[in-house]
């Protein structure tokens, strides 16, 4: 059983079961008239959720390249143009170091493609696996690529926090271009080049690319350079343009959760144009239809639920090389193959994860009847011996999302070590959190990085008892914002006649929703008229809005998840759902998606 092992961080379990006992607090996004009137002619649900997005005029719909962040206005990129040319014209050798997540594969997967079409004589990848080496760029990794005779690393989504395996590999001769988003240290690795547009004195114009939208940039400045220089030898340009892969782009962007401010909605609504059309890597489009998805159709959901985790299942369970070769496999029968055995992988990686996942929420009720009287704690960490290490930040996510507040789970890492995986609520910026400990205590936390909601960390496991005490402690600083954990943002009531296919249609293709750019939910009465369970955990409902006479169909998912079974509905509810189109033998209906049940 997943446990706390001492009173001192089961009291960090006990406390938060009682807070999360707590009502949650809807909270209907505010919409401005003036931007509804300059949208005006668009579907009014639609039209209400983009003016509670900061979506001030039409022409910020589906904008097209040419609206894009200028390429040169990314920090660094021309330098780091330069080092690649300089690289090429030696006949030196690439090679390029990816993370072991979709982000890492996507982003890896983009250069090698882009590299290798524009003739560069040679480049290879190396992604570390993670149960042997951990994150980014370390010393062992170094080692292994020095046997490849590398004349230039580049790092993709990693590399920010390599201090000791930049020194490592320029100590050896190669050169190093770091490209990366994560959120720096207070010393920075002396690379050749930095490409990071979260550097403090970064100007560029978004934060929130992922590290595929920064390998993106670095490409599309290098192509701009490759075709002047054929264009002044009268040579044709070399190779495809950059827009050729922004179906990984938009595959990297959204499986990695960053918030889809005007610029990455560009990336992924073009992507997501290309897939629709036919026109993706193999590698996109086996995972994709393995997941039972349609390419003419594609969401950026389907990306999200779909295609991300398949990727992602490589790097939990086993190596991501098998994800980026996928992505780089250019015959479909092959790509399929390999989709498939990335399905395999997936099933495996849920199995795991619900066993984890009840293991932990039966460790929270143990303790919660066990223990009373504690004092109130704020961050929550869990720990099994028998963990699996790929998946315990899934777990981390699932448990946070059941508490609402930050959750931090640990597996074994060998050699008397941890590796953990936090997840954070809206308010607390989980990796300041991290640091702000390591200052406190700079030998706590042996390394850490990441962002605001998510981050990961190795520490010894003699300290874990520390840790979770000075976790709770620092946390616990920031509890003015922790109520925006216990807030849920919503569209407002639907009108009767609103609640239709019609609508849900016209949200599904007004896209792409993601992080901070949430997919339009709603909130209402309603009457429950029948339910029944599906699948073991799922609830299947037939409810009424009011008294209007008319039922629809709802599935609240994973509803019975660590409930009891036995707990009866009232007869009228508050519902917060969202509207979606169930396609079932040729016919298409409307279905309510329930996320809360008030």
């Amino acid at each position: 059983m997943a446990t706390l092992a001492i009173p001192a961080r089961l009291a960090h379990c006990v406390a938060f079961v009682s807070e999360a006992r707590r009502p949650l607090h809807i909270v209907r996004r505010a919409v401005v008239t003036a931007q509804l009137v300059a949208l005006a002619g668009l579907n009014p649900v639609l039209a209400r959720a983009y003016a509670s997005r900061g979506i001030e005029r039409r022409e910020q719909i589906g904008p097209g390249l040419e609206q894009l962040l200028p390429v040169s206005s990314l920090d660094a990129v021309e330098a780091a143009v330069a080092l690649l040319i300089q690289h090429r014209d030696r006949g030196g050798r690439i090679l390029v170091i990816g993370d072991f997540d979709a982000d890492g594969a996507t982003s890896t997967a983009l250069i090698v493609r882009a590299l290798t079409a524009w003739q560069f004589p040679s480049v290879d990848f190396l992604v570390p696996n993670r149960f042997e080496f951990g994150y980014g760029l370390t010393p062992e990794i170094v080692a292994i690529a020095v046997t490849r005779e590398p004349t230039l690393i580049v790092t993709v989504d990693n590399g920010i926090s390599s201090v000791a395996g930049v020194a490592a590999a320029r100590a050896a001769g190669i050169d190093v271009l770091i490209t990366d988003h994560h959120l720096p240290g207070a010393q920075l690795p002396v690379a050749n080049v930095i490409v990071n547009p979260n550097l403090p004195a970064a100007r560029f114009g978004s934060r929130a690319l992922a590290g595929v939208g920064v390998a993106f940039y670095v490409m599309a400045a290098l192509k701009r350079e490759l075709d002047q220089r054929a264009a002044q030898a009268g040579a044709a340009p070399p190779g495809p343009g950059i827009a050729e892969w922004l179906d990984l782009v938009a595959l990297g962007t959204v499986a990695d959760v960053v918030p889809l401010d005007a610029n990455n909605r560009l990336l992924v609504a073009q992507g997501l144009r290309r897939i629709r059309a036919g026109r993706c890597t193999p590698g996109v489009r086996a995972l994709l239809e393995v997941g039972a998805r349609s390419l003419a159709t594609v969401i950026a959901s389907d990306l999200g639920f779909a295609a991300g985790p398949r990727l992602n299942a490589a790097g939990r369970l086993d190596d991501m090389t098998l994800g980026i070769r996928c992505l780089l496999a250019d015959d479909l029968v092959e790509a399929r193959a390999l989709a498939a055995r990335l399905d395999l992988l997936n099933a495996e990686r849920r199995a795991i994860e619900a066993r984890m996942q009840e293991q932990a929420i039966a460790a929270v009720r143990q303790i919660s009847a066990d223990v009373t009287g504690l004092a109130t704690r704020f961050g929550v960490c869990l720990y099994d011996a028998n963990w699996h290490q790929g998946v315990v930040g899934l777990v981390a996510g699932r448990i946070k999302d059941r508490l609402r507040r930050p959750v931090v789970a640990f597996a074994d890492a060998g050699a008397g070590q941890l590796r953990g995986s936090a997840r954070s609520v809206p308010g607390i910026h989980i990796r300041d959190v991290f640091d702000a400990m390591a200052a406190r205590d700079p030998g706590l936390i042996e390394r850490f990085g990441g962002h605001a909601m998510a981050a990961g960390l190795t520490l010894e496991r003699s300290r874990l008892d520390a840790f979770a005490r000075a976790f709770d402690a620092e946390v616990s600083r920031h509890q003015d914002n922790a109520h925006l954990g216990d807030r849920i943002e919503t569209d407002g009531e639907l009108d009767l006649a609103e609640i239709s296919l019609t609508t849900a249609e016209a949200v599904r293709e007004g896209g792409p929703w993601g992080q901070a750019f949430p997919e339009p939910s709603f909130d209402g009465q309603f009457r429950i008229r029948r339910t029944r369970i599906v699948g073991e955990k799922h609830l299947k409902l037939w409810v009424e809005p009011g008294t209007s006479g008319r039922s629809f169909d709802a599935i609240a998912f994973n509803y019975l998840q660590g409930r009891d079974v036995a707990e009866p509905l009232p007869e009228t509810v508050r519902l917060v759902y969202r509207l979606d189109i169930n396609e079932y033998a040729g016919e298409r209906r409307l279905q309510l998606l329930v996320d809360h049940v008030l």
